[in-house]
């Protein structure tokens, strides 16, 4: 992944009257990275996105998107960035390839070449054996994939994806995700993405910011995010014998212990695989054994309730439907 930054915003600020939407936030996305935004409803999440695809305009501050300032050149940012709304809107009596060649003519793409990229896309989600078919007949799964590279089919450098795969079963959802990841890693696209699902935001992007009152609270990977929290939450359960609470605090990053019950333990550590070794042989040693034993590890529902004091379900964005348009 590439330290150029594709997409940069400085101070950027929205208001609207005496309400401040976005509030001085200042972030970058590097090239060929995987970017996920996520916030409450009302977090300034959807103005920001509006702001980066030219939808809206900006009160302070600065935005470029693939080196392009969106006030000053909307037009060109429009033509090196591909948009994914939530909602449908592929045309249902156009065949699926018709709505590719419609989108492509949109975009000033030369015939020849609209007709061999949009064949390659077609081929790139499976649906080329449906490439002649009107969209009516297609399954949801099938308009979403369509939905995708309608995107696409003018070669952006960017692509913004709204609720990729909001709706769809989990089946169909593994494989948006395999695409996406595709077209990330052997394409080079970079991709600013909201989602539902915080599964994939953990799965899908290299960094992830999470907006809240118009402000940025935390930005990382996932992985940093949920270290944040103070690492993984280890339970044992032991056979009656002598209280381990001292022997387990003693272990190398153990942060803390409690007993919930007589003979179980709760033990918070930065990474389980490293300190299990050293508790399993130390209890042994003991003369006692575990007879139950599971971890958990800390989720992104977890920081975001940390960060924004509500679970994501409680605040899915009411209005994500509307996000693309005016």
């Amino acid at each position: 992944m590439s330290n150029n930054a594709i997409i940069q915003a400085k101070n950027l600020t929205k208001k609207f009257g005496d309400k401040i939407a976005v509030d001085h936030i200042s972030f970058s996305v590097a090239e060929g990275e995987i970017f996920g935004f996520l916030g409450p409803n009302g977090a300034g999440k959807t103005t920001t996105i509006r702001i980066l695809t030219t939808l809206a305009s900006l009160t302070e501050g600065s935005a470029t998107v693939a080196g392009i300032d969106v006030t000053k050149h909307p037009s060109k940012v429009r033509s090196n960035i591909g948009v994914v709304p939530q909602q449908l809107t592929a045309d249902n009596e156009l065949k699926g390839i018709e709505n590719l060649l419609l989108t492509a003519r949109l975009q000033h793409v030369p015939s020849e070449e609209a007709r061999k990229r949009s064949e390659e896309l077609m081929k790139l989600v499976d649906l080329q054996e449906f490439a002649e078919k009107p969209v009516k007949t297609y399954s949801g799964g099938m308009r979403r994939r369509l939905q995708l590279i309608l995107g696409l089919v003018h070669t952006p450098k960017i692509l913004f994806l709204d609720e990729p795969t909001l709706g769809l079963d989990i089946q169909t959802r593994a494989k948006m995700w395999e695409y996406i990841k595709h077209l990330n890693q052997d394409k080079g696209l970079t991709v600013f993405m909201t989602t539902h699902y915080l599964e994939e935001a953990d799965s899908l992007c290299n960094r992830i910011a999470i907006i809240d009152h118009g402000v940025i609270k935390v930005s990382a990977s996932p992985s940093q995010l949920k270290e944040k929290l103070g690492g993984d939450i280890l339970t044992l359960e032991l056979t009656p014998g002598q209280d381990m609470t001292e022997f387990l605090e003693g272990v190398p990053e153990v942060s803390e212990v409690t007993k919930p019950t007589p003979n179980s333990y709760r033990v918070k550590l930065p990474r389980v695989e490293k300190a299990l070794p050293t508790i399993v042989e130390g209890v042994s040693d003991y003369g006692l054994k575990i007879t139950d034993i599971s971890f958990t590890k800390p989720t992104l529902e977890q920081v975001f309730l940390e960060v924004t004091g509500r679970s994501f379900r409680d605040s899915e964005e009411s209005t994500g439907a509307d996000l693309w348009q005016h």
